[in-house]
């Protein structure tokens, strides 16, 4: 499928573009990192199920036209992680969804990403909400969607567990 929203997105700090193979390495640093993968994964990835997870995010974008971006910092040229739409086939409804290695938390990184993508999904597809599914724990994630302005709307059972489900109202920009 074509891609139906812009592939590369740009905030004052950040390049938001599709992944490529040359992302493989940021990606397994990332998800071999215990801290980073505990609310999303759930354990730390091995070099070839990061390639499984690098394929996926592809695979979304052909799928739906849509996906998660590779997140650079423009001051460094480094990968920072992952932002994006995210709605795979389990999915409630779709989701805006980050990750980002730990060295680059604590900067607004995610937050500023997130934002540009929920703009973006706004105006390029006229989307009224998103969500975001956030497991109870995880108190940062819940601190980047509240500073984006998301409410908790309710607590769901999703694959074997209990998540959270956050809201992003699009109409109140």
């Amino acid at each position: 499928m074509k891609p139906i929203i812009v592939e590369q997105l740009e905030t004052p700090r950040l390049v938001l573009r599709t992944f490529d193979e040359g992302d493989w390495d940021a990606l397994y640093a990332m998800f071999r990192d215990e801290d980073c993968v505990r609310y999303t994964v759930g354990e730390r990835l091995s070099r070839w199920q990061t390639w499984r997870v690098l394929a996926t995010y592809l695979g979304h974008w052909q799928l739906r036209g849509y996906g998660p971006y590779a997140v650079v910092e423009k001051a460094s040229g480094l990968v920072a992680g992952t932002v994006g739409l995210w709605f795979p086939g389990e999915w409630p409804e779709p989701e805006i969804k980050w990750s980002l290695a730990k060295v680059f938390w604590g900067h607004g990184y995610a937050v500023e990403a997130a934002t540009a993508v929920r703009e973006m999904a706004a105006s390029d597809l006229g989307w009224r909400r998103l969500i975001s599914m956030i497991l109870p724990d995880n108190e940062r994630s819940k601190a980047v969607a509240r500073r984006m302005g998301a409410h908790r709307e309710k607590a769901i059972a999703f694959r074997d567990r209990q998540a959270e489900v956050f809201v992003h109202d699009l109409t109140r920009r």
